[in-house]
């Protein structure tokens, strides 16, 4: 996930909007979007640890 995520932020600093805004601001979106996808895992691997402890 980790891979994807820093391909994903090169591919647009290159290409995409990222491109026309300052570094800073791109990087401050990068952790944003590192910590959502860090938080939506850990919310899905308690749900599926739970599902494992109810059998």
């Amino acid at each position: 996930m980790l891979f994807l995520v820093v391909a994903l932020f090169l591919f647009g600093a290159l290409l995409g909007t990222a491109g026309h805004v300052p570094v800073s601001v791109t990087v401050v979106g990068g952790i944003a979007i590192t910590a959502w996808l860090t938080v939506f895992f850990l919310r899905e691997r308690r749900k599926s640890g739970m599902k494992g402890a109810s059998r």
